[in-house]
């Protein structure tokens, strides 16, 4: 028996069509009658064709119709942060138009030897999230490659696009918004400021070597309004880390603020559970506020009080800054705002 791929051309015989005709019904790029459709679709069903072979298209093209989506640690973070997840929906919908398909890779320097990795993985393009000093040998590999980078949220250099959020500015106008109702005493929860970094109190004096830009931009931006917060740093972005911070920072009465600032909403949830636990009323013992906007299952009945971010928005910018660099055209860095929104969790101090 022959094991010959049936073609394209084949289907089309059978159908008693054009080669170009039987194509675009697979393409969908070209309207064609229903009638004609179901003729294309009946004969490639009996002749076992699934469609045109990737591989032809990656060499008639020049590309594989991938782009790398490069992440600081575990991969897990892209199926369970809400956030992360809105901006992947917006980042493939920005380049479905060209048929290109998503891969999550480590960085180089947090990859097993084993699998697709930065080196190696056969990509058109490549978005670096949270792009870090640690990342620097990504961002070299990459550049060797000759691959186009583009950032969320980090600094690559000059000559790398960047999308980013006004994460200063945004956290300076939560807690303003928390000072106004008079809370002078607060404390400061943050997300991770390294990779794998331990939980704990933070150093004042050591605030300065975080490494990650969205944490460091949210701490001084809560910095400016409470310069002398104490700061937690959470083991990472989910309820459970907050619970533990809030924990720490809520078990001794006579240290306890009345306001957490937490920078992710799912550790903002955490806190409250916290709050909770040790037979705090939120809002009226603590005032707690998150980051993002998202809607964290079994928070009810509290809204948060938080900054809105455009997930998706950041996600579809960064696919355009890739689709324009795949054209040869220059790709402008972006800077996207976050929007005030007022939850149940904030009340004026007693």
């Amino acid at each position: 028996m022959s094991t010959r791929r049936a073609t394209i051309a084949d289907v089309a015989r059978t159908a008693g069509v054009s080669p170009s005709t039987a194509s675009v019904v697979f393409s969908g790029k070209t309207p064609v009658t229903d009638a004609t459709r179901t003729r294309v679709l009946d004969a490639a069903a009996a002749l076992g064709y699934t469609g045109p072979d990737p591989r032809a298209a990656s060499l008639r093209l020049g590309r594989s119709g991938i782009v790398g989506v490069v992440f600081i640690g575990h991969l897990g973070a892209a199926f369970v942060d809400p956030v992360v997840r809105a901006m992947m929906d917006g980042l493939a919908e920005a380049v479905a138009p060209v048929d290109a398909a998503l891969l999550l890779l480590r960085d180089s320097a947090g990859a097993a030897a084993q699998g697709a990795q930065v080196t190696t993985a056969p990509i058109d393009a490549a978005v670096l999230v949270g792009c870090t000093p640690a990342m620097a040998e990504s961002l070299a590999m990459l550049r060797a490659r000759g691959v186009p980078v583009v950032v969320i949220e980090g600094d690559a250099g000059p000559d790398v696009p960047r999308v980013i959020l006004d994460n200063r500015e945004a956290q300076r106008t939560l807690a303003e918004r928390v000072r106004a109702l008079g809370h002078t005493e607060a404390a400061i929860v943050t997300l991770p400021t390294h990779r794998g970094g331990v939980p704990g109190w933070i150093d004042p004096d050591r605030q300065g070597q975080i490494a990650i830009d969205v944490v460091r931009d949210r701490l001084a931006g809560a910095r400016e309004v409470y310069p002398h917060a104490a700061v937690f740093a959470a083991e990472g972005s989910s309820i459970d880390a907050g619970l533990a911070a809030g924990r720490a920072i809520l078990a001794d009465p006579a240290t306890r603020p009345t306001a957490v600032l937490a920078q992710s909403d799912l550790l903002a949830a955490g806190v409250v559970r916290a709050a909770e636990e040790l037979g705090l009323t939120v809002p009226g013992d603590v005032s707690v506020t998150g980051f993002d906007g998202i809607d964290v299952d079994g928070l009810a009945p509290f809204v948060l009080t938080t900054m809105v971010q455009p997930a998706a928005e950041k996600g579809r910018a960064a696919g355009a800054a890739v689709m324009a660099m795949l054209d040869g055209e220059e790709a402008p860095s972006v800077c996207f705002r976050s929007v005030y929104r007022e939850g149940n969790t904030t009340a004026p101090r007693r």
